[in-house]
């Protein structure tokens, strides 16, 4: 079993857990992903990594409600444990294998919106701790729904906040905050998106036009998170993928966005049904 040691919601519909897994935290790198099963009668559920501690055994998880099982790992409280919690799973991003000399002479900038904004944290902590300069945009529709920025306040080199609604930070998009930092003169050797399938469509058409590269992530097509079930398929560099086992990270400028999107929105039906019917496991006997 593995226990809950602290929850905290960093908005009214998202959660910051951290459990204890001792095995897959030792194992854990920035980019990869676990599957949460909540109890024995649990969905399994893919979530990327938001933090992992070695020496602590733990890995954190950031899980937001948007469904029956997502309702339910949010139900659980400290003291209570999950069924089942595997990793870690997916290849560690890119950057992992560089040496601190080859990451020393880089500048990232990243692109985080919404709960996406939770596994770029792990990404920007190594960085930082490995000689990277990385400076991270941080965006959401409005100020009460942005998480995690005093995290990666002592980070990340430089923190630009964008809102839609202009409440704080500056009043925009955060691909439209990347063109002006870039128009002010600042120079990046990589961008890294994570976080709606729609914000990574156009960070990646906006570096395409100021000529940076992009690593995406595509983890919000996981279901099965083995590469079994076929749901999280996708044309990259015109060849069919799986974001679980040979990503979740790919080359932005190869990824067939609109086939992407259409893809996560083949189980909205069977989502929403499933929230019509959904028995909260307090209900059915935890």
């Amino acid at each position: 079993m593995f226990e809950i040691l602290s929850k905290e919601m960093l908005t009214p519909n998202i959660c910051r857990m951290k459990v204890s897994a001792p095995r897959v935290a030792s194992a854990a790198r920035p980019g990869q992903f676990l599957i949460v099963r909540a109890d024995e009668k649990g969905e399994r559920i893919p979530l990327t990594i938001s933090d992992y501690d070695a020496e602590e055994g733990t890995v954190t998880i950031v899980t937001q409600k948007i469904g029956a099982s997502s309702s339910d790992i949010i139900s659980f409280e400290p003291g209570e444990s999950f069924a089942d919690v595997v990793g870690p799973l997916g290849l560690a991003s890119d950057f992992v294998k560089c040496s601190s000399e080859e990451l020393a002479g880089r500048h990232y900038i990243f692109i985080a919106g919404g709960v996406g904004t939770a596994p770029v944290y792990p990404q920007v902590k190594w960085l930082h701790e490995h000689g990277a300069a990385v400076d991270v945009i941080v965006g959401a529709r409005t100020r009460d729904l942005l998480i995690y920025t005093d995290e990666f306040r002592h980070v990340c080199d430089n923190l630009y906040i964008c809102t839609d609604d202009g409440s704080e930070g500056f009043h925009g998009v955060g691909t439209a905050m990347l063109e002006k930092l870039v128009a002010e003169g600042e120079h990046y050797t990589r961008a890294v998106a994570i976080g709606p399938m729609i914000m990574m469509k156009f960070s990646t058409l906006t570096c395409r036009k100021l000529g940076i590269p992009i690593t995406v992530s595509l983890n919000s097509l996981m279901v099965d998170g083995t590469g079994m079930c076929g749901a999280c398929r996708v044309t990259v560099g015109g060849k069919v993928r799986f974001a679980c086992v040979e990503g979740p990270e790919f080359d932005g400028y190869e990824v067939d966005f609109d086939e992407a999107m259409r893809r996560q929105g083949q189980y909205k039906q069977e989502e929403a049904e499933a929230m019509e019917h959904h028995v909260c496991r307090i209900g059915r006997g935890k």
